[in-house]
């Protein structure tokens, strides 16, 4: 029996599951599986949307938001800018 390839952006149908998957992704304080997380988002929002909207094209949006694109700082928060976030940073509570 052959099972399907599990895909995290099937599973982001809300505000609410996308605000939970960022923040259980930097809960891990790892790169790696934020980009991977911001990759599902918009890919569950539409990849040539969000290609259209940063003024690339979708096949480069794909590479960059790749596990082998290694994107830059910028091009992730203009990803989440086109999603509706924003990063901020906090002071840590007690």
């Amino acid at each position: 029996m052959e099972l399907p390839e599990w895909d995290m952006a099937d599973n982001i149908n809300s505000k609410e599951a996308v605000y939970a998957y960022l923040e259980a992704a930097l809960a891990e304080n790892n790169l790696e599986t934020l980009f991977d997380v911001i990759g599902a988002i918009a890919r569950s929002k539409g990849m040539s949307k969000i290609a259209r909207d940063l003024g690339l094209n979708r096949k480069s949006l794909y590479k960059a938001l790749s596990r082998k694109g290694n994107p830059s700082f910028a091009t992730m928060t203009k990803v989440l800018d086109v999603l509706g976030y924003e990063l901020k940073i906090l002071p840590k509570s007690a």
